[in-house]
């Protein structure tokens, strides 16, 4: 359903975590009911690179869990966009929100995923949506928050 090219450029080991990811993307597409075959990648990065893409991009000079660049015309070609995950920050949360790195990282590419698909977060409504949907796809995977 979705073909994924990895990047990391960070000291991250993503080993192992590259086939969970896989079945995060999976299940997404599968949840939204997409059987269409998408290509897109995903790169780990450091804080100070996700706030320079940020700022660069968004014009919000601050640090940020995840950034998703769709491509516009999708539709037309099989490249869905990049998600960019700031692995510093998804450590940071994972201990804040007192669950393990995997869920973090595993919720923090679904995120992603859903804003390349054309989800978003601006209103209550939405994000409630989108926070639904998350969780549907996660517990689906067996991922849970007290990991």
């Amino acid at each position: 359903m979705i073909d994924i090219t990895y990047i990391n450029e960070t000291e991250f080991d993503i080993s192992g975590f590259d086939k969970l990811l896989t079945q995060v993307f999976n299940e997404t597409m599968k949840q939204e009911g997409i059987d269409r075959i998408y290509e897109m990648s995903v790169v780990f990065v450091t804080s100070e690179k996700i706030k320079n893409i940020n700022k660069q991009y968004r014009k919000v000079d601050k640090v940020t869990d995840v950034l998703s660049f769709p491509l516009v015309d999708h539709i037309q070609n099989d490249i869905l966009g990049d998600i960019f995950i700031c692995i510093e920050r998804m450590k940071e949360q994972a201990k804040n929100y007192k669950h393990s790195e995997k869920r973090e990282l595993c919720f923090l590419a679904c995120h992603g995923l859903l804003h390349l698909l054309g989800y978003d977060h601006q209103n209550k409504k939405d994000e409630e949506m989108m926070n639904r949907k998350q969780e549907v796809i996660l517990n689906k995977l067996d991922i849970k928050r007290e990991e």
